[in-house]
């Protein structure tokens, strides 16, 4: 099993903590990462865009010349594509982006991701993370002690004034340890999580 170190909120090492291998040490399979940021960038597609083709464009019934003999070249309808107004030739219709992924495959996905962080000394663990105020400078003073700058923070519980310190920095995104994904996890340099939101993760994915 794989031990990494753990740090406080000054940066200063006060331990270490033994990851289980079923998680945090699997063998990475990128195919299933790949898919799983495919299938996340897919689902948050509205699918809502929509134009109309020559059959629902209004008007356009007559034939705006005879046939032959005027000079012009041949046309049906002034609703056809090649005129202005006319339609869209293969218009956007509203349809569902969405990609399913099994639930295996979304967890051994994540492990993967999260085993990719291990493995890349991009994995620090802090003992405990809270504030007593919300404070954008006290979380860059603690990103800055830990000499990180673009960061995933996984928390074990909901802390608002965290949260609300990370919101206006825009390369720190804070998750909980139950909505962590892959494209987060892959987003960011460096992932910055509590023991006890590993010992979450580990009791969900082990």
């Amino acid at each position: 099993m794989a031990n990494v170190k753990v740090y406080n909120i000054e940066g200063k090492e006060v331990g270490t903590l033994e990851l289980n291998d079923k998680v945090f040490g699997v063998e990475i399979n990128e195919h299933l990462v790949h898919m799983a940021v495919v299938s996340q960038l897919a689902n948050k597609r509205q699918g809502t865009q929509s134009a109309k083709t020559r059959a629902e464009v209004r008007g356009g019934g007559r034939k705006p010349w005879r046939q032959k003999g005027t000079g012009h070249a041949r046309q049906g309808s002034i609703r056809a594509p090649q005129w202005k107004g006319g339609g869209v030739v293969f218009a956007p219709k509203p349809r569902d982006y969405s990609i399913k992924m099994n639930r295996k495959e979304k967890a051994l996905a994540i492990k993967s991701a999260l085993t990719s962080r291990v493995n890349a000394d991009k994995f620090l663990v802090l003992d405990q993370f809270g504030f007593d105020e919300i404070k954008t400078k006290k979380m860059k003073e603690v990103l800055n002690n830990l000499k990180v700058n673009k960061a995933l923070i996984v928390l074990d519980k909901k802390d608002a004034n965290v949260e609300l310190s990370a919101r206006n920095l825009p390369n720190v995104r804070t998750v909980l340890s139950n909505s962590i994904s892959v494209y987060d996890i892959l987003k960011y340099d460096n992932l910055v999580i509590t023991k006890d939101a590993v010992a979450q993760i580990e009791e969900v994915y082990a």
